[in-house]
């Protein structure tokens, strides 16, 4: 697998080698000790989550707050998304940043979103089907979420014109009050 820093520092890209022939194609989508290998830690995750959006659907910028703060290796199964990370470790020179990055069903690439970092993605195709897998549970009540277009983080999103977000997403708090 090829692993690619991004500018904020533990957020990662990976791209699995990909066998293929006229029959179809191959890959290994996780591989334990090679991803550790990658983080430089080992990691346990403990929950899988398989998410369905249509085009425009902006999920995000969620996160959890510890005691049950979460990693995340997100990748997508059917169609694409512009995937973003945002850095919320306050020690950080990034603090405040964020990278964003192509995922889909073609590319195959996935992204390591490490504890510390909001996630969210908007959908690019028709629809997108979306792996993610975490290093802890989900609590709801520890679910904290970030206004996808708060203006202190400027993020870029493609198409943001007619995003289509869930009440809570809209609700989210600005970066300054998170």
């Amino acid at each position: 697998m090829k692993v690619t820093p991004t500018k904020l520092a533990g957020v990662l890209v990976i791209e699995p080698r990909v066998f293929g022939d006229e029959r179809g194609f191959f890959f290994e989508s996780f591989n334990q000790r090679a991803f550790d290998e990658a983080l430089g830690a080992h990691v346990d995750f403990v929950q899988d989550n398989h998410s369905k959006s249509s085009r425009n659907v902006l999920r995000g910028l969620h996160y959890q707050v510890p005691p049950k703060a979460q990693g995340k290796l997100v990748r997508v199964v059917q169609g694409e998304v512009f995937d973003v990370a945002v850095d919320l470790r306050k020690d950080s020179k990034t603090f405040g940043q964020w990278v964003g990055e192509i995922l889909s069903a073609e590319n195959k690439k996935q992204m390591w979103v490490p504890v510390g970092f909001a996630h969210g993605f908007l959908t690019l195709s028709d629809t997108a089907e979306f792996l993610y897998k975490t290093t802890d549970y989900y609590a709801p009540e520890l679910e904290r979420c970030i206004c996808w277009n708060d203006p202190m983080l400027n993020i870029f999103w493609p198409e943001a014109g007619g995003v289509i977000v869930s009440e809570k997403d809209r609700l989210g708090t600005s970066l300054e009050a998170a």
